[in-house]
């Protein structure tokens, strides 16, 4: 038999006191992945930059006659005082620019700048929210439906994903969107082009998230928490709503911020070739592509362009650092 063990008195003593001191404490409190992915990225300076950016241009397209009523002038109301009407260049310097009109005029109408440049970003966000949220839905749906199914299904989406990724997209939308009349589908003007670019953009670029939801669905459809949902009689749609997209949120969330910016510069684009948003609705490259005609007024090329830049570049920076913050195994 061993000895008992003799301890100090300022030991022994010094116990109560540390349980009663260790009461007053807060309980230490679980993290979800959540907000484990939201601490990841705050540290991320830059993409808290571009994630400001991005809410800066959200409230500035939302606010937007607000803004305009206060620095600026209605964008279709014509300023001809401003153009010098022998040189057809804007009067003053830098193309016009002044407290009145803040990035200047453009060189054939006079037309507040700084304006159209503000109810731009309505057009080209609006746009891209629109086309990313439907390639999201139709992409996730078909993707996960193929990669949990498989077999024949699997079969027959993933050649309709190699049909649609093999299209000529580009000279597509420019076909479809030039012989669509100005009325149709009970639609008409901004509402039917919008409706139309939102159609094009979203419906043929659902490929692109489809595969990359296939291949992680493949990998989670052979997971523990999959069998036991079938262990219990889950059926097919059940395990998919409630087991499987539920996991593959990040993922999507990663590729939809990716996603926007490809469909701007895509509007952009069709905007930029006349098959957009019809003028005089100003839209960023509806207004690049009047600036190309013009080679002696060049801020009327860089303030849009510089806006698409802008928005592009926050919403690779955003999407970046949130593939960072939702990677688990990340090491930041």
């Amino acid at each position: 038999m061993t000895a008992p063990l003799d301890l100090p008195e300022s030991a022994s003593q010094a116990a109560p006191e540390a349980v009663v001191a260790g009461a007053d404490r807060k309980a230490i409190q679980g993290r979800s992945l959540g907000q484990i992915a939201w601490m990841r990225l705050k540290r991320d300076k830059i993409a808290m930059t571009g994630a400001g950016v991005i809410v800066f241009l959200v409230l500035m397209a939302v606010f937007a006659p607000l803004i305009v009523s206060w620095f600026g002038h209605p964008p279709l109301e014509f300023h001809r005082e401003m153009i010098d009407q022998d040189t057809q260049i804007p009067k003053g310097k830098f193309g016009g620019m002044s407290w009145d009109f803040l990035f200047g005029v453009d060189p054939v109408w006079g037309r507040d700048l700084f304006s159209r440049v503000v109810y731009g970003a309505r057009i080209s966000l609006l746009i891209a929210f629109l086309a990313t949220l439907l390639s999201v839905v139709i992409g996730s749906l078909l993707g996960v439906t193929a990669g949990f199914f498989g077999g024949w299904v699997d079969t027959v989406i993933s050649r309709a994903m190699d049909v649609f990724l093999a299209f000529p997209l580009l000279v597509f939308a420019i076909a479809l969107a030039g012989v669509v009349p100005d009325q149709a589908f009970g639609l008409s003007g901004d509402t039917l082009r919008v409706s139309l670019l939102v159609f094009i953009i979203g419906f043929f670029n659902w490929p692109y998230i489809g595969r990359i939801v296939r291949g992680q669905t493949l990998s989670l459809r052979e997971r523990e928490f999959v069998d036991a949902a079938r262990s219990l009689g889950a059926r097919g749609p059940y395990i998919i709503f409630r087991e499987l997209l539920p996991n593959l949120m990040a993922p999507i969330l990663i590729y939809a911020t990716l996603l926007i910016p490809t469909n701007i510069l895509f509007e952009a684009a069709l905007s930029f070739l006349g098959v957009g948003v019809r003028p005089p609705t100003p839209t960023w490259g509806g207004m690049l592509a009047d600036a190309a005609r013009i080679y002696t007024v060049p801020h009327y090329a860089i303030f849009p362009g510089l806006a698409i830049f802008l928005t592009v570049l926050a919403f690779n920076l955003f999407g970046d650092g949130l593939r960072d913050a939702l990677d688990p195994r990340g090491n930041r």
